[in-house]
């Protein structure tokens, strides 16, 4: 249950940080922040493991948390633009 709330907050303090550097109309609220959070770290960690960029516990593993989330939020908007 605790890292469960640990994933949450974490996802919800990437996320807000994803969309305060890229600002914008977003058609979702604090749960869809979360979500693109949580999902934009892992997308991160994935892609700076697989290139090689830090090992697991290194700060730079936050930084591509937030690109990762920026990522998404970009692709977010995209898809929400064209279903309305």
């Amino acid at each position: 249950m605790g890292e469960l709330l640990i994933w949450a907050l974490f996802g919800l303090v990437v996320g807000a940080l994803a969309k305060l550097v890229m600002p914008g109309n977003d058609p979702g609220g604090i749960i869809v922040t979360m979500l693109i959070g949580i999902v934009g770290s892992v997308l991160g960690a994935y892609i700076g493991r697989v290139l090689g960029l830090y090992a697991p516990g290194q700060a730079a593993g936050f930084l591509m948390s937030i690109f990762g989330a920026i990522v998404l939020l970009f692709l977010y908007r995209q898809f929400s633009r064209t279903r309305a």
